[in-house]
């Protein structure tokens, strides 16, 4: 909105030809979404706790110090997240521009789930929650929608097809099974950064660092001239992700503020689905799902090691009577915590892996 009101004072005003820059519109969007966050921030976190009353169920299953020492907080304040980006990225972002508006709709469908999980297990004080069935079947329909919906913005070769890190002659043509493949894509990044949000910090860096990667790889992939010196594929109209990604970026900074440890306020599902949302629709939208895998690798593996410790439980409990476990507990960070660590070493440890997940992410990147 405010990108059109100043587009046309740049053909009387030269000075105001910055506002067509991406680069100055995603400082912008950085900015305008920190302010909007700082400034609702405490508001938010006092309405909360107000109307949540005990705030987030913990896990009885979970570390026993949670109990105690995350008892109280309260959640939900993946809202403040998404009303910061939003506005941001309707004010500083091309609204004409259809990447824009399938990934913020995939956000915001995401968000209301998340919403509904936090609810419900808020309102009935349990760790329950919406049912997993009815979770993935609703995750899988608005990302089959988006990818669809994505294919049509693309042209030949590109439509339909999966590109392969460090080779740009190499691409996999999945024809329409890459909707599968695509919603499959947002769908497991929504999930893997739910599972990854367990400790204070947790996700919202990681998800930061990813939407940092995934800014400057829009930003390369949306314009023809780095595309083709970086031999990467253009995808037109992707740059203006860049925007929206700044949002991100900048509504993470302000969240952070009071996430950090001791966490005031958690981000809970209605944060982690749709943050992991715009991180995979992002990925299919500029073509690099593959990459999404590298620079998501924290999120891979704790999303991994759910599914081994769960598998490996059913498979020992029917082959032998009794299940057994490979990780103390998982998710992963979970286990560490088991094995004696303090959480605010698991979190700087684990942003140390993620920083490396980044940089290996962006060296797919081929420079002649």
């Amino acid at each position: 909105m405010f990108y059109h009101f100043l587009v046309p004072l740049t053909d009387t005003i030269p000075l105001f030809n910055v506002f067509r820059y991406l680069t100055f519109r995603a400082g912008g969007a950085v900015m305008t979404a920190l302010i909007i966050a700082f400034i609702i921030g405490p508001a938010s976190i006092r309405w909360l706790k107000v109307h949540q009353g005990k705030g987030q169920p913990i896990r009885t299953d979970g570390p026993q110090r949670h109990i105690i020492e995350k008892a109280g907080t309260p959640t939900m304040g993946g809202l403040l997240i998404l009303l910061s980006m939003v506005v941001s990225t309707l004010l500083w972002a091309d609204l004409s521009n259809m990447y824009v508006w399938i990934v913020l709709l995939v956000t915001l469908s995401f968000g209301l789930l998340g919403f509904a999980d936090d609810y419900l297990k808020v309102s009935k004080r349990s760790s329950a929650g919406v049912g997993g069935k009815f979770k993935l079947a609703f995750q899988f329909m608005v990302a089959g929608s988006a990818v669809f919906f994505l294919m049509q913005l693309q042209m030949p070769p590109l439509m339909g097809a999966v590109t392969v890190p460090f080779f740009k002659e190499v691409l996999v043509q999945l024809g329409w099974v890459f909707i599968l493949f695509g919603a499959v894509v947002i769908v497991g990044a929504s999930n893997a950064v739910n599972l990854t949000d367990g400790l204070d910090g947790l996700a919202i860096v990681p998800v930061m660092i990813a939407a940092s990667t995934f800014l400057l790889i829009s930003y390369l992939v949306g314009n023809v001239v780095f595309a083709d010196y970086l031999q990467v594929h253009y995808v037109a109209g992707t740059g203006e992700l860049t925007i929206l990604l700044g949002a991100l970026v900048g509504a993470g900074l302000g969240f952070l503020s009071s996430n950090a440890p001791r966490a005031m306020v958690f981000m809970g599902d209605t944060g982690s689905l749709s943050l992991g949302g715009v991180l995979g629709a992002t990925a299919v939208a500029v073509k690099h799902e593959l990459v999404l895998v590298i620079v998501g690798g924290l999120f891979v593996m704790e999303a991994v090691s759910v599914i081994v410790q769960k598998g490996w439980f059913r498979y020992t409990r029917k082959r032998y009577g009794t299940g057994q476990r490979i990780f103390l507990m998982a998710p992963i960070h979970h286990h560490f915590e088991k094995k004696g660590w303090y959480e605010s070493q698991v979190v700087m440890r684990f942003y140390i892996l993620y920083v490396l997940f980044a940089v290996l992410a962006l060296s797919t990147i081929k420079i002649r």
